[in-house]
C-alpha cells in the first residue's frame, strides 16, 4: 500500500482522531450554550449543529468552529472505519460492540432528526374544529377564490418562490402573481407623514402602511413577520400592487369579473386527513398563588374516513401521538378561550431511545464479563506450598 494512503488510513481509524473529535464536540456544545442567550434554541441548532461550519461570536472576535454535521460525520466515519479495520469480534468484546453501535445509532438519529424533523403549531378556539397545522417559521401567499359559498378554492405559493421575484402563473388563477419586494422580517406602521415616500402598494391596506425591513431574529420568544409587495397582472393589464403580511390579520378582498378573491400572507399550512375539536381547556394554579399547576386541552379526534372518533386529553408531558405526529401542549390563553398545540413530525424519534438502550446494555455486558472473570480468578485454588 502507498505510504501516503497508509498514513491517511491510520489517521482516520486512530483513537487520537476520536479524542480530538470528542473534544471539538465539547467546545461546540460550550459555544452553542453561551450563544443560546442571543440566538435561542432554534438559532443555535441551525448555526452550530445543523451546519458543516460555524462562527462563534465572542465580543469583537469571530471564532471559526467545525459544525455539528462535520464533527458528527467524521466521528461516525471514524467509529465505523475503526471497527471494520481493527475490531475482531469475541464474546469478551461484545459489550464494546453494543456500546459503539449505540453511539453510531445516536449520531445517525441526530442527523435524520436534523434533516426530517418539522415543527408546526395548531391554534384551536373553544369549540372550533381545525384540520391543518401551521409551520412555525415558513410562510406562504394564499390566494383564495371565495365565490362559491360552500367552499374556498385556495392556491398557496411558498415563500421560497416569492423570494426569487419571478412571475408565477398558476392554472387556477386568471392572473399572474409578480412578487416585487419581499422582506423576511418587517415592521408595519400607519403612514402619518404625507411627505414620506409613496408606498409601492397601489391597492388595499398597503397604501396607508409603511413596511420597514428588520434583521432576522432567532430568539424563541420572537417571530419573524415577513412582508411582501405583490402585483397581480390579468389579461387586460395590472390589477394593482398589494402589501401582504401576517401582521395585517384578516385577508384583503378584491373582485375580478364575477369572482371574489382573498389575498393573505400566512404561516405555511399542512392539511391533514383528520381534525381536532377543542372541547375543554384548563389552566389550574396552586391555591393562593399564580403558579401554574396544570395546562390541559381535551380534544376530539375525528378522521375524514370516520374510523377514528375519540376524545383525548393533552397536557404537559402527556402528548398525543397520531399519524406520525406528536401533539404537545404548548401555549394556552384561558381568557381568550384558545389553546396552541405544538405539532412535531420526527420519523426518527425512536432512535435515541434505542441507542441509549444499546449503550446501557453494552456497558452492562462489558463490565459484567470482566466482573465474572475477576470472581472466576479468585475461585481458582492456589497450589499448596511445599
Amino acid at each position: 500500500m502507498n505510504q501516503a494512503v497508509r498514513q491517511c488510513r491510520d489517521f482516520l481509524v486512530s483513537l487520537k482522531l476520536t479524542v480530538v473529535l470528542l473534544a471539538l464536540g465539547m467546545v461546540l456544545i460550550f459555544a452553542a450554550t453561551l450563544s443560546q442567550v442571543d440566538l435561542g434554541v432554534w438559532g443555535v441548532q441551525q448555526r452550530f449543529f445543523h451546519s458543516f461550519f460555524a462562527v462563534w461570536h465572542v465580543g469583537f472576535l469571530y471564532v471559526p468552529l467545525p459544525g455539528g454535521y462535520l464533527v458528527g460525520g467524521l466521528l461516525l466515519f471514524n467509529l465505523v472505519a475503526a471497527h471494520l479495520y481493527r475490531f475482531r469480534f469475541t464474546w469478551r468484546k461484545s459489550g464494546i460492540l453494543f456500546t459503539h453501535l449505540g453511539v453510531i445509532l445516536l449520531l445517525v438519529g441526530e442527523l435524520l432528526s436534523g434533516l426530517w424533523q418539522e415543527t408546526y403549531l395548531m391554534k384551536i378556539d373553544q369549540g372550533q374544529t381545525v384540520g391543518y397545522t401551521e409551520h412555525e417559521r415558513r410562510y406562504e401567499l394564499a390566494i383564495s377564490d371565495t365565490t362559491n359559498p360552500q367552499f374556498d378554492e385556495v392556491v398557496a405559493i411558498p415563500a421560497d418562490f416569492l423570494t426569487r421575484g419571478d412571475p408565477i402563473q398558476h392554472p387556477k388563477l386568471p392572473f399572474r402573481v409578480v412578487p416585487k419586494i419581499y422582506y423576511p422580517n418587517a415592521a408595519l406602521a400607519n403612514r402619518t407623514d404625507a411627505t414620506a415616500a409613496p408606498s409601492p402598494a397601489t391597492q388595499g391596506l398597503g397604501t396607508q402602511i409603511v413596511a420597514s425591513p428588520l434583521p432576522l431574529t432567532y430568539k424563541d420568544d420572537e417571530r419573524n413577520l415577513p412582508a411582501l409587495f405583490v402585483e397581480l397582472v390579468g389579461a387586460e393589464g395590472s390589477l394593482g400592487t398589494w402589501l401582504v403580511s401576517p401582521d395585517l390579520g384578516a385577508p384583503q378582498t378584491f373582485t375580478l369579473g364575477d369572482r371574489t378573491w382573498k389575498l393573505a400572507l400566512r404561516a405555511e399550512r399542512s392539511y391533514k386527513p383528520f381534525a381536532l375539536t377543542l372541547l375543554e381547556l384548563r389552566h389550574d394554579v396552586y391555591p393562593g398563588t399564580d403558579i401554574p399547576k396544570n395546562f390541559s386541552s381535551r380534544v376530539r379526534l375525528v378522521t375524514l374516513d370516520g374510523r377514528e372518533n375519540r376524545e383525548v386529553l393533552i397536557y404537559m408531558n402527556n402528548p398525543l401521538r397520531y399519524a406520525g405526529l406528536t401533539f404537545y401542549q404548548y401555549q394556552m390563553n384561558a381568557a381568550g378561550n384558545y389553546t396552541v398545540l405544538q405539532v412535531v413530525r420526527n420519523p426518527s424519534w425512536e432512535l435515541p431511545y434505542i441507542s441509549c438502550t444499546l449503550v446501557g446494555l453494552g456497558l452492562l455486558v462489558h463490565f459484567g464479563i470482566h466482573l465474572l472473570g475477576f470472581f472466576g480468578k479468585r475461585r481458582v485454588p492456589q497450589p499448596a506450598a511445599a
